[in-house]
């Protein structure tokens, strides 16, 4: 035993040499240099062998039967240790390991903390998904900074974590705690979805206004293009006509021969000179129809920036409320206020406005600080709106009118006249709640002081004496009550609440948006003449109908050398100077590398995506390719001579890369147009262009200053990052400060502590960085961080960022902010493996390397919204996920959401603006169904009902999503076989139906299917198994049940009972018989129904299964076979073990096709009405009630029969059954097992002579002795055999005179045949082997024939319990 011991260990430590790359046989020299080992999946039973490594640093032990922690006494420099996945049920065999750091002990049997008191260096312990009750244990571990206890069984917290100071992480999720608002882990999650759930608000917003702004600049820019067409065109023809004089001119001076031709040219250019002027002129009308509307787009852009401010601040109130709420831990509460709120004249003395000095602009900031810290004097001191007396009013009017009073008076006097109403449209109420105290009413000639009233607390001025006021000379039923109050205690005015509104006026502003929304987008399709725009739009076709008129030319799709020389209109590529190809349909320039000395390029207006073709042309000084679809500048290179480039209404996005690429190939670059290009950072576009071409002139048609290209260079300057801005962004803290707080630790530490640039850069000092804030520094890449060798929370949000570059040496980072950005692929952070923290929102992204995410071992939080993300693949080991935000992206596929099943901490998801929620019918429910472990889902709380909700309605349904997850992929059309067996399944929903079409092979056994379901939709489906389901119709009931019968109620609790369904009335039956149902399921040929609880088989409605060929129904409560008139290719049919007693008229009323029948374990005791089984070969009896030997003569009408089973039978017991079958039934071939032979028919024959004789001596007979039907009136006296036991081997010298039923081994044996001598068990056999793919013996087909190639397939029902001959329990499992 112990040899075997050692021998075993042995095999275990070669195993672990083998998957660590050891050798086993030098284990013992090597063992001491190694300091990491890994074992995953199965191989490693028990910790052995770790005392030949005792320099052991981490121990990785995943997926193993490891039962209990025993072996690691050896491993004395053990610091990090994980056996997850394991059987552990106890901690133990820790004591020696003091220096462990970091313990992970997830997924197995632990259902205590205890051992750990000596682990005094322990900073990560991970107990997630154990059976813990209680937190306990821990008192001793002062260092630990990351705990993990979700998915245990606690229910309370307690003060047991009191001892844990450094404590940074905790996860409770999944655990029965009543109540967990108090810790800071949860808080922060739920403010931070909160004000995610705001910012998507707001962006939404912003969406509808962008999607407003382009219907309104739709027209606009329709026609600048035309008129920029036009003018193209007409600029080619002046040009033209241009260069033929140009062309008579040197063509004059280089040839002695003057051509008839040019002469006529030439002519022709000198008498029409009114031509190029009315060329000229038309040119002139189009800049200006091109200038007009170009100033309507400038408006219309003006106006929308103007709605965007006022949205952003609207909004951006709201999240710094939310932050103080979270920052005091909830002792500022906020609450939005709604229009059904009390504002009664009651109360209007306790809630007052608060009067805002008008020429102080109210800011957020100082706004903030009234509602945080109130009006007290040391707080307000410093703020603007300090006064003596804080000053109140119950009118809205008298709060208001000073500041709209002031605003009109200030654009009076800058004598602006344009959009005033946008200036005091939107205002802000601060309502307060005021102890007024003792108050009287102001003295006229007093000034309002608390020396002039030193024993009042406040002192208020009717309406009606603020005679300055425009708003105090009207009159009202309610000017008596209104006033304006002067309160001098501070602390007498709480600040309550906050109102944002908005005035509508009756007369409608003459706002850009109302005028074009209403007119230009309705009014000027239907009906032009109405439409403010009617005169401009008048007078645009007045100049495109301005003489000349050029005619359209044909449109290019392609070039070619012969096209070249006909535009250019010579001989020789390279006299081709300028080329003109404006107005086509071109999306690739070939054949232009032979124009070396071309100098302008035209190609506007043509379908160009990129320009990579017109590198070679190294001469070029003018490219004009506006009005294209280019993308990107990529491959735009070698144009040195290159001074005038337009690339206005195209599509670039990128900024940095663009301006990049242009730095690096044009050099001399004069005058570039960008303008009407979707960038993604407009608002420094032009200060990074001036910065980076520094040869620039013009930028967009406008000339570059010196100021503004000063300005430039010191933007672009500062958008590199330089050992100043290092110092100046970055702090050395080591720990995060504890306050509660959803913004970025690098925020928050630079704000508390900087370096500043005082300190003197050095190795050590950026060694010391810890934390970098470089967040809307314009940066255009990252560079010079590798000193940052500890760099722990870096932010580099809202720059030009396009790469994630440059952070390769940043291995210890912990968060990483890059929001803002342009980056297009997450790449570069897979060794970044302590992060916790990662967020990119409001990028490009469409994705990520494949195996980014796997060893992020503590990524807590991942925030990838508004990109354009298509898919999650790549999350499915993000194990320690909890918060996931992804909203605003371009998941479409409901597969993509079993990428998430297996993170089982994730509990908040934002799914929001994902074509998903479209796409998907009851998306909520359907994420929370294959999320069970969520608690939030796109900012708001699941509740229970929800989770109810979610299981009734996708809880037991097998779908394609289903389906994908198991395969690995969605393609269906190459499965041929769906094996869905014990998964609880209560209906079939595959869609598109279509993908299944080659499905033939369905088992869908032990669920909980009580139709077919959508199985119906299958087009070819052969076989189909629903053994040990609930079945009750082929089709899906429309009605449910509301009122449960006690025997319903009995097969619930008891489903062997039998009782699953209810049986209809006999009339109910008979008219439901002569319905004429349409048939489904063509294909279908083999179907099994076995153990359903079936026991009315017209409900089932099988008579539309008009191709079955073989039907199965064995272990039900059927008691008459009924309902299967139309099946008129049935050759099989078993319905054994049921309760059927006998057969009624219509149970075979026509000709059947059946082949074989069996009816074993039933009730039978009658066998009349089989007259019709006029081809049935195989008769199955054994073990019914059949005791009259009479019933046997029944059997004479079936002329076809060659095998027949009545073993089991009362009749059995008279031992004369074979003798008398074997006589009556010619062609018999096998009776109860045993083969039938010529000597069996010969005794059979002698015997029944003999005992006819016997009966003639007896008996006086009438009849022939021949006579079979005589033979059922003989009356001898009866042979009664009550205990035969026979040795092995003993039968072979029986002779078939004498018949003995098998032998009953036991009651399991008898309900299901002796499979050696049952020759229906030996079918069943057969088709079992068949099905698993198993080869099938000679001997065994030698005693049964198959009907059918189908049934070769999959023959018989899967019944295991008949085929091993005992009885197995079901079993339900997921």
């Amino acid at each position: 035993m112990i040899e075997s011991e050692n021998l075993n260990q042995e095999e275990i430590i070669k195993e672990l040499c083998l998957c660590n790359g050891l050798s086993y046989e030098m284990v013992g020299q090597e063992g001491s240099d190694t300091s990491k080992l890994e074992m995953f999946f199965l191989g490693y039973p028990r910790i052995v062998g770790l005392s030949l490594f005792p320099n052991l640093t981490s121990l990785t032990i995943v997926a193993q039967d490891i039962k209990e922690i025993s072996g690691l006494e050896p491993c004395l420099q053990l610091k990090e240790l994980w056996i997850a996945e394991c059987c552990i049920e106890k901690i133990e065999g820790l004591q020696e390991c003091r220096n462990l750091e970091k313990l992970y002990l997830y997924f197995n049997n632990i259902s205590k903390i205890e051992n750990l008191d000596k682990l005094i260096k322990l900073k990560v312990l991970w107990l997630n998904h154990n059976t813990i009750k209680n937190i306990e244990g821990l008192q001793t571990l002062k260092n630990l900074k990351d705990l993990n206890l979700a998915g245990n069984l606690i229910n309370s917290i307690g003060r047991c974590l009191d001892s844990n100071e450094q404590l940074e992480r905790l996860n409770l999720s999944g655990n029965q705690i009543c109540s967990f608002k108090t810790t800071a882990m949860k808080k922060i999650m739920y403010y931070n979805m909160r004000i995610k759930t705001l910012q998507r608000h707001l962006k939404e917003d912003l969406e509808k206004l962008n999607d407003r702004k382009c219907k309104l600049q739709k027209l606009p820019e329709e026609r600048v293009k035309l008129f920029s067409f036009v003018k193209k065109t007409l600029e080619r023809e002046l040009a033209e006509l241009k260069g033929s004089g140009k062309g008579h001119s040197d063509g004059s001076n280089n040839s002695k021969v003057t051509d008839p031709e040019t002469l006529k040219s030439c002519e022709t250019v000198t008498e029409e000179p009114s031509l190029q002027q009315k060329i000229l002129t038309k040119l002139n009308a189009l800049n200006e129809r091109v200038t007009f509307w170009n100033k309507k787009l400038d408006e219309i852009e003006a106006i929308y920036h103007i709605e965007v401010k006022q949205k952003k601040k609207s909004h951006g109130l709201l999240i710094p409320l939310l932050l103080i709420e979270l920052e005091t831990v909830g002792n500022f509460h906020f609450e939005e206020g709604t229009r059904s709120d009390d504002w009664s004249y009651r109360r209007m003395l306790e809630c007052l406005f608060y009067v805002f000095d008008p020429e102080v602009s109210v800011k957020k900031k100082h706004l903030l600080q009234i509602l945080e810290k109130g009006f007290k004097d040391s707080e307000t001191s410093k703020l603007p709106l300090k006064k003596e007396a804080i000053i109140l009013s119950n009118s809205l009017s008298i709060s208001e009118c000073p500041r709209i009073e002031f605003l009109q008076q200030k654009h009076k006097d800058e004598k602006k006249n344009s959009l005033k109403h946008e200036l005091f449209r939107h205002g802000i109420l601060l309502i307060t709640k005021v102890f007024l105290g003792q108050s009287v009413q102001a003295h006229e000639k007093e000034s309002i002081s608390q020396s002039n009233y030193p024993m009042v607390n406040s002192v208020f001025i009717p309406r009606k004496y603020l005679l300055n006021s425009v708003m105090g000379q009207r009159n009202c039923d309610c000017s008596v009550r209104q006033c304006k109050w002067f309160v001098f205690d501070h602390d007498l005015v709480l600040p309550e609440y906050v109102v944002e509104f908005e005035y509508i006026t009756m007369v409608k502003a003459p706002s850009l948006f109302s005028v074009f929304n209403n007119v230009i987008l309705e009014e000027s399709k239907k009906n032009p003449e109405i439409s403010v725009f009617s005169k401009d739009l008048k007078f645009d076709d007045e100049v495109i109908k301005m003489e000349p008129r050029i005619k359209a030319r044909p449109k290019l799709t392609s070039l070619d050398d012969k096209t070249i020389l006909s535009l250019a209109k010579t001989s020789i590529y390279s006299h081709i100077v300028s080329l003109n190809l404006h107005g086509n349909s071109l999306s690739k320039l070939r054949d232009l590398s032979k124009l070396t000395g071309l100098r302008k390029l035209n190609i506007s207006f043509n379908e160009f995506t990129c320009l990579d073709d017109v590198y070679h042309l190294y001469n070029l000084e003018y490219l004009d390719a506006s009005h294209n679809h280019v993308i990107t500048l990529e491959g735009f290179r070698g144009l040195m001579k290159l001074k005038h480039l337009d690339l206005s209404w195209n599509q670039l996005k990128k900024s940095g890369d663009e301006i990049n690429m242009l730095c690096k190939h044009i050099t001399s670059l004069l005058t570039l147009d960008i303008q009407h290009n979707p960038w993604q950072k407009p608002a420094t576009l032009r200060l990074s262009v001036i910065g980076r071409l520094k040869t620039l002139t013009h930028l967009n048609g406008v000339f570059i200053s010196e100021e503004e290209a000063t300005a430039a260079m010191k933007f672009i300057a500062g958008t590199r990052i330089t050992q100043l801005s290092l110092l100046r962004h970055s702090s050395t803290k080591e720990e995060r400060p504890r306050i509660l707080s959803i913004w970025p630790s690098a925020k928050i530490l630079t704000q508390i502590s900087k370096l500043g640039p005082h300190l003197h850069p050095s190795g050590n000092c950026y060694l010391k960085i810890t934390a970098l804030n470089l967040d809307g520094q314009h940066l255009f890449e990252i560079t010079n961080l590798e000193k940052l060798e500890n760099l722990k929370w870096a932010s580099f949000s809202n720059n030009n960022l396009t790469k994630m570059e440059g952070l390769e040496s940043c291995i210890n980072l912990e968060e990483l902010t890059l929001d803002g950005n342009c980056i297009s692929k997450i790449e570069g952070i897979s060794k970044m493996t302590k992060l916790t923290r990662l967020s990119i929102n409001n990028n490009l992204l469409t994705g990520w390397e494949e195996h980014t995410f796997d060893n992020m071992l503590h990524l807590h939080s991942l925030s990838l919204e508004n990109n354009r993300i298509t898919s999650l693949s790549g999350l499915q080991k993000s194990f320690t996920l909890v918060e996931l935000y992804i909203s605003n992206n371009y998941i479409a596929v409901n597969q993509e959401m079993h990428n998430l099943k297996g993170l089982c901490n994730l509990v908040i998801l934002d799914m929001c603006g994902n074509i998903i929620i479209w796409n998907q019918e009851n998306y909520r429910l359907f994420v929370i169904f294959h999320l069970p472990e969520l608690k939030a889902l796109d900012g708001i709380p699941i509740e229970p009902p929800e989770t109810d909700s979610a299981k009734d309605l996708f809880g037991g349904r097998l779908t394609s999503d289903m389906i994908a997850e198991r395969q690995g992929h969605s393609n269906f059309k190459q499965m041929q076989e769906l094996n869905w067996t014990s998964s609880s399944i209560r209906t079939v929903d595959l869609i598109p139906v279509d993908q299944f079409r080659n499905v033939c092979n369905v088992n869908l056994q032990n669920n909980h299917l009580t139709s077919f379901s959508g199985l119906i939709y299958l087009p070819n489906v052969k076989v189909l198994c629903l053994n040990y389901n609930h079945i009750e119709s082929i089709m899906p009931r429309l009605k449910p049940q509301t009122h449960l019968t006690s025997r319903q109620l009995l097969y619930q609790k008891v489903p062997s009972s039998g009782y699953g369904q209810q049986g209809i009335s006999k009339t109910n039956r008979d008219t439901m018989s002569s319905e004429n149902l349409p048939p489904i399921m063509h294909s279908l040929e083999v179907l099994h129904l076995g153990y359903n609880g079936i026991c009315n088989l017209i409900q089932l409605q099988l008579n539309r299964l008009r191709n079955l060929k073989f039907l199965f129904l064995q272990g039900n409560e059927i008691s008459q076979v009924e309902g299967l008139d139309n099946l008129v290719v049935l050759q099989e049919l078993v319905v054994d073990h049921n309760r059927i007693r006998s057969f009624n008229d219509s149970a075979f009323a026509k000709p059947s096709s059946l082949l074989a029948l069996h009816l074993e374990e039933n009730r039978l005791r009658e066998l009349g009405k089989l007259q019709s089984l006029v081809k049935l070969e195989k008769l199955f009896l054994g073990y019914n009630k059949i005791q009259d030997i009479t019933e046997l003569e029944k059997l004479d009408v079936i002329s076809t029969l060659r095998e027949l089973t009545v073993y089991g039978n009362p009749i059995c017991r008279k031992m004369l059954h074979r003798h008398m079958l074997i006589f009556r039934l010619p062609n018999l071939q096998m009776l109860d097992g045993s083969p039938v032979n010529s000597d069996d028919r010969a005794k059979a024959e002698f015997h029944l002579a003999e005992l006819q004789a016997k009966k003639n001596l007896l008996i006086p007979v009438t009849h022939s002795p021949m006579d079979g039907r005589s033979f059922g009136q003989v009356k001898t006296p009866p042979i009664k055999i009550t205990n035969v036991i026979l040795p092995s081997g003993l039968s072979h010298y029986l002779g078939s005179d004498v018949t003995l039923t098998p032998e009953v081994e036991d009651k399991k044996n008898k309900n299901a045949g002796i499979l050696t001598n049952n020759p229906r068990s030996i079918h069943a056999e057969i088709a079992f082997r068949q099905l698993r793919g198993i080869s099938i013996s000679p001997s065994l087909l030698s005693h049964q024939n198959i009907a059918s190639p189908t049934a070769q397939i999959y023959q018989s029902n899967q019944d295991k319990r008949r085929i091993s001959g005992s009885n197995f329990p079901r079993s339900n499992r997921m």
